[in-house]
């Protein structure tokens, strides 16, 4: 199936998603893929120091240098991230290939527009499968990514606990 669309991996590092990656490559065989882990530059914009009173935190003082180091290993983090998963692709048989990309606003905006321009024939997902407050403070890619996709979407849920 040389000619076949590729797949999008979703990919964190994280238990869900290794168990999405492991559930593509049994459904999906020796497909092309591509494992995308999304990350997000401008960290450095926001970030806290405690105040000099010891009461509360202030904004670090912006330096453009620092603000590229931190999104240069951001990136690189995110390129190891994928590079791993891809690796467990490939050991599953699928046909990998590792991307990291830029977060511009949203998670599942990165990954539908991934799938978009590589004409994805799937979205393969992970879900932590969060309820209540932690799923409204910390939202959900995979629904978000669940439904606003015009194509196939398999989302897997995290292994419980068993492994089950």
């Amino acid at each position: 199936m040389p000619d076949a669309s590729p797949i999008v991996i979703a990919y964190d590092g994280s238990d869900a998603a290794r168990a999405a990656v492991n559930e593509a490559a049994a459904l999906f065989g020796s497909r092309p893929a591509i494992v995308v882990t999304v990350w997000e530059p401008g960290l450095a914009d926001y970030m806290l120091m405690p105040n000099t009173m010891g009461t509360g935190t202030m904004m670090m003082p912006y330096d453009p240098a620092t603000v590229q180091a931190i999104d240069k290993a951001a990136e690189d983090h995110a390129r190891d991230i994928a590079e791993d998963g891809a690796q467990l692709a490939q050991a599953g048989g699928l046909r990998a290939e590792a991307l990291p990309v830029r977060d511009a606003a949203d998670i599942a905006d990165a990954i539908l527009e991934t799938a978009s321009e590589r004409d994805a024939a799937a979205i393969v997902i992970g879900s932590r499968g969060l309820k209540g407050l932690k799923s409204k403070l910390m939202g959900s890619s995979s629904a978000s990514v669940l439904g606003r996709s015009d194509r196939p979407v398999v989302v897997v849920h995290a292994p419980d606990v068993e492994g089950h």
